[in-house]
């Protein structure tokens, strides 16, 4: 929907596409769907869904034998996001590196994201 042909919406590194095809496997889905909902103190929150069916509206990514799947929603606020999985001494999990967001809280779980009607106009090349 809003993409720019010839380029994926969103990327993931190797660590991330094997990540995601483990979790592929491990519970026979079809991909993960990444969107985002209201929530949190910056205002916005990532989700991710293991999915057994693709929705026709979905922007879908494969890479390396993963598959991830945008919701429609979520497509405008995702576009340019490098996805990657790390892992430390505490935890593991992954990371969004998004252009479109300005803020985040400082525990790092939610974000916010420049004006709708920017993003809208930057993506249609207004």
């Amino acid at each position: 929907m809003f993409g720019i042909p010839g380029k994926q919406a969103v990327t993931l590194t190797s660590a991330a596409a094997r990540q995601v095809a483990r979790l592929m496997a491990e519970k026979d889905a079809k991909g993960l769907r990444i969107g985002v909902r209201k929530g949190g103190c910056a205002g916005m929150e990532y989700t991710m869904d293991s999915v057994s069916e693709v929705d026709p509206h979905d922007e879908v990514v494969e890479q390396d034998g993963a598959v991830v799947m945008i919701a429609p929603m979520a497509q405008m606020f995702l576009f340019g996001t490098e996805i990657d999985y790390q892992v430390s001494l505490l935890d593991a999990g992954f990371t969004f590196s998004n252009p479109n967001v300005v803020d985040s809280c400082g525990c790092g779980e939610s974000i916010k994201f420049r004006d709708v009607e920017e993003l809208a106009a930057e993506r249609s090349g207004l």
